[in-house]
């Protein structure tokens, strides 16, 4: 650090090659309260950062300098601590699209919620995908391919169709991506198609019980509480290809790709496993996996502190419908009743006693939790789009073996 530095500023913490000084020393420094400090960050004038073993926020050098000296801030290389959206909040164990709690939103329809996240009006397209490239999709993925595998074959087959894919205007993301997720569907089913909703489209894609009205529209509110829930992995990724203005069917792929590990939508069929070897002694199942000081599938979450909404509003359906199999919903409770007082279920296990309900084929709950995200990362995209390109840069910190001296 420059002499003059050392003059003006407070000894610096060194780390990566960087100087830092922490939130008391910036306030001190600027002659302000440490809450004005953080109305800077939010205001998007500094950038606050974590160090190991640092209590508190530090700030960059550089970054105070510009501060004091009046410069306009330029944010370091990759720097986006918090992604502003107006799309999904998360709040008080509640959650909402566009200012609406999405408990209120269930029961208005997959198709309408999609374009109540796109801001979009236009309407959803019957057609999916034609029976030539349905059979493409289906020899390629082989008799074996989870549902999962097929919507990510018919993303990228129907982007490497279509002339206009790397359009970005938001009438034609919208309707190309209310295309893209018909598709899907189609691809998952028989290859002839089914006319209605998305949800009814679907359901004798996933199981061979009748479909009913009421059957349909829990798949319907199913879809409707997974179609976006704030900066998930697979959120982040779809925005990060968006930021570097790559097509919807990019940012489909990005989005489904994060979303395929154990984690994230393999955290549905992990679900749909344990209770599926838990619907005759759900008790004991929940005892065993205590006792070996594993965590229980489908239950706690990172963000939730008490409920999950999503869950709590799909097990009362379900707890109020007929039909399917009547172990489900009190295996469910029972498990309920044995979790660890922080723990609770979520919607894995909602989704997975949705599926195991009706007899749904293993991967189902997997398949409808990747159909409705795709609908939010289509809203992250058009959002994004807006922002600008090439934000998300990060900085890497060289931890390999340092180059001989000259």
């Amino acid at each position: 650090m420059a002499r003059t530095h050392t003059r003006r500023f407070p000894k610096p913490i060194h780390h990566d090659g960087r100087d830092y000084l922490t939130t008391e020393q910036v306030a001190r420094l600027l002659g302000v309260k440490v809450a004005t400090v953080y109305a800077y960050v939010s205001r998007g004038r500094m950038t606050s950062v974590r160090i190991d073993g640092v209590d508190g926020s530090v700030f960059a050098v550089e970054e105070v300098e510009g501060v004091v000296e009046g410069r306009p801030r330029r944010a370091p290389a990759g720097v986006v601590e918090r992604i502003r959206t107006r799309l999904t909040l998360l709040q008080d164990d509640r959650l909402f699209y566009r200012g609406h709690d999405v408990v209120d939103l269930a029961d208005r329809g997959f198709e309408e919620v999609a374009n109540l996240l796109w801001d979009n009006e236009g309407a959803w397209p019957s057609a999916g995908a034609d029976a030539t490239t349905t059979a493409v999709i289906r020899t390629a993925g082989g008799p074996r391919a989870r549902g999962l595998d097929l919507i990510r074959l018919t993303v990228d087959v129907l982007g490497a169709r279509d002339p206009h894919r790397h359009r970005r205007d938001p009438a034609t993301v919208a309707g190309t991506a209310a295309r893209v997720i018909g598709a899907c569907v189609d691809v998952l089913g028989d290859g002839t198609g089914h006319p209605g909703s998305i949800a009814e489209r679907l359901w004798p894609c996933l199981t061979d019980d009748p479909s009913s009205p009421q059957k349909t529209a829990q798949l319907d509110v199913a879809l409707v509480l997974l179609a976006d829930h704030d900066m998930s992995a697979g959120t982040v990724a779809a925005r990060v290809a968006a930021s570097a203005r790559g097509s919807i069917y990019a940012v489909l792929g990005a989005g489904l790709g994060a979303f395929d590990g154990p984690v994230h939508g393999g955290a549905t069929t992990l679900a749909h496993r344990f209770l599926a070897a838990a619907l005759d002694d759900p008790a004991g199942a929940v005892a065993e996996h205590l006792y070996l000081g594993n965590d229980i599938p489908g239950t706690g979450h990172v963000v939730y502190r008490h409920r999950d909404p999503r869950a709590e509003l799909l097990m009362d359906l379900l707890a109020h419908s007929d039909g399917g199999d009547p172990r489900v919903v009190p295996a469910v409770e029972a498990i309920r009743g044995q979790l660890p007082e922080s723990a609770f279920p979520n919607s894995d296990l909602a989704l997975a006693a949705l599926a195991l309900r009706y007899r749904m084929r293993p991967d189902a709950a997997e398949t409808i939790f990747a159909l409705a995200r795709m609908a939010g990362w289509t809203a992250h995209a058009l959002e994004e789009y807006d922002e600008r390109r090439l934000r998300f840069r990060p900085e890497g910190v060289y931890s390999g073996v340092r180059p001989a001296a000259r």
